[in-house]
């Protein structure tokens, strides 16, 4: 089957990490990557990390970014617009830990893009 992808992006790899671990204890199928960090270990955000993370987890049915912070979101715009990235949803003021929980959950019981947005949108206004 094929997965819509997640990427975790954050200004922390330990938190991008913990994240990823937290999934892969329910969730083993599902495309996941991580964008935590800069290149050189520090905190803070890399368009080069987001875009790895991005093309990692890329198949037919696209990608959901999710992050933590608002320069996080402009490094994943970036990374996706000077690539020319298609089927990418950056996920917009999500709840970085539930979002990508239930994006993970969503991808893996064959939603499509659209879906996973529209459920991770209920994170957000708290109705799951």
């Amino acid at each position: 089957m094929e997965y819509v992808g997640v990427v975790i992006i954050s200004h922390s790899s330990k938190l991008a990490e913990g994240l990823l671990e937290l999934i892969r204890q329910v969730i083993k199928d599902v495309p996941v990557a991580t964008a935590g960090g800069t290149e050189d270990g520090e905190i803070g955000t890399s368009m080069e990390k987001i875009h790895e993370a991005i093309s990692s987890v890329m198949s037919e049915k696209g990608v959901i970014a999710l992050y933590d912070l608002g320069s996080a979101r402009m490094n994943a715009e970036m990374a996706v617009e000077f690539n020319q990235l298609e089927n990418v949803t950056i996920a917009n003021g999500i709840p970085l830990v539930e979002g990508s929980y239930v994006a993970a959950v969503e991808s893996s019981i064959g939603k499509s893009r659209e879906e996973i947005e529209e459920a991770i949108q209920k994170v957000k206004q708290m109705e799951i």
